[in-house]
């Protein structure tokens, strides 16, 4: 693969016990005693399965039914083995609606997108570091008692105040990527 390849490689290795951590994933921070879970589920891969190759796009998640009272539905994807002090940031999705059961790529542009870590809205493709080891990537998705009215193009943490109290139910589908 070449000699930069090698390098990156090396770097990546010598960071593979370098993580952001779960404890610091929007779900955890969010965690409130009488939230409800929430099933999500991909047609494109299994809980725990890898993430299939599509670039820009994100794969199609969808979720079970919400509890009454849901005013709003948001959907954050975290990588939380990022080598850095936070998960990175993949994507923010925000104010849809509470009758909507799936989410791709089509159906974001009807509902605001926030700013991934890249600071781009929209979905950023899994690519951590060359032989850092397996990424878990945390599909997260929160039924709210308030519908929210931030723009397009919050960051994760004004979505996050935001949603925090309101959160009524939540689930957690992880799917996983390996770069060599």
């Amino acid at each position: 693969m070449g000699l930069a390849h090698d390098a990156m490689v090396a770097v990546g290795n010598a960071l593979s016990s370098v993580h952001a951590g779960v404890d610091k994933l929007a779900i955890r921070k969010l965690e409130e005693p009488r939230v409800l879970p929430l099933e999500v589920r991909s047609s494109m891969f299994a809980p725990g399965g890898p993430l299939p190759a599509l670039g820009e796009t994100p794969p199609p998640i969808s979720w079970g039914e919400v509890p009454a009272g849901t005013q709003s539905i948001a959907v954050i994807v975290e990588d939380p083995d990022a080598p850095l002090p936070k998960p990175f940031v993949h994507w923010l999705v925000y104010g849809i609606l509470p009758t909507v059961r799936e989410m791709d790529l089509a159906t974001a542009k009807y509902y605001r997108e926030g700013r991934n870590s890249h600071l781009r809205i929209g979905y950023a493709a899994p690519a951590p570091p060359p032989g850092h080891g397996v990424h878990n990537y945390h599909f997260q998705v929160f039924a709210l008692d308030t519908p929210l009215e931030l723009p397009p193009g919050e960051g994760h943490s004004a979505l996050l105040r935001a949603m925090k109290g309101h959160v009524l139910a939540c689930g957690d589908l992880i799917g996983t990527f390996y770069r060599r």
